[in-house]
């Protein structure tokens, strides 16, 4: 089984891929920058998402993960990269699953204007996306975390004052990992085969009491 994932060279994008590794997958990673997985099983593209893309057959499993966090490009990169790279790989007899990894301000509103925008229609791109590809028998899906304890988030993860304010709206007083954010999307692609069309929200509990800090 092949899976393809974008944005594998960082954080949670790695953490998905050596995942998939890990589960028996020939993976296929998509970044900007080089390659930071070494494995017999692992092969790095370097390309940018909203430019040509590469042409890669047999894909399974496909999981949109390259993104940017206001930095100006985010409709462009997180919403239209996405896209173009479903519309170039998903729709095969091949795909099993499509995952998006959208976030929790794709529900709450609660971060960066343009930022929040993207990752709300990434979700609702994602139903789109799901009813095309059930005649293949594929599900697609998206995943939203809330926080995550990655080097993008050490602005507020290494300010003690800042991680005091998350952590008094936070019920769970705690934020994911990259390995489990990376086990959701193991799971959610690749083990799941009944659930389509669904966002899962994976944040501790901060949409029932958000307060967003930066």
């Amino acid at each position: 089984m092949k899976a393809l994932i974008t944005g594998t060279s960082n954080g949670i994008g790695k953490a998905i891929a050596e995942r998939f590794i890990s589960g028996g997958f020939d993976v296929v990673g998509i970044d900007i920058l080089p390659a930071t997985v070494a494995h017999k099983r692992y092969t790095h593209i370097v390309a940018d998402v909203t430019k040509d893309l590469p042409d890669i057959s047999g894909v399974n499993i496909l999981v949109n993960n390259a993104g940017v966090q206001n930095g100006g490009a985010d409709i462009e990169v997180n919403l239209k990269g996405a896209i173009r790279v479903t519309e170039k790989y998903a729709f095969t007899p091949d795909i099993k699953s499509v995952l998006f990894i959208a976030s929790a301000s794709a529900s709450t509103g609660a971060e960066f204007p343009e930022y929040a925008a993207s990752k709300g229609g990434v979700v609702a791109y994602m139903k789109n996306v799901a009813s095309r590809v059930a005649k293949f028998g594929a599900t697609a899906n998206s995943l939203s975390p809330g926080g995550v304890l990655t080097k993008s988030n050490s602005h507020v993860t290494d300010d003690p004052e800042l991680w005091s304010k998350i952590m008094e709206v936070t019920p769970l007083k705690k934020w994911a990992t990259e390995e489990e954010i990376a086990e959701w999307a193991f799971f959610i692609a690749a083990v799941n085969k009944s659930m389509t069309a669904q966002d899962i929200l994976v944040d501790n509990g901060e949409a029932s009491d958000f307060t967003f800090v930066w």
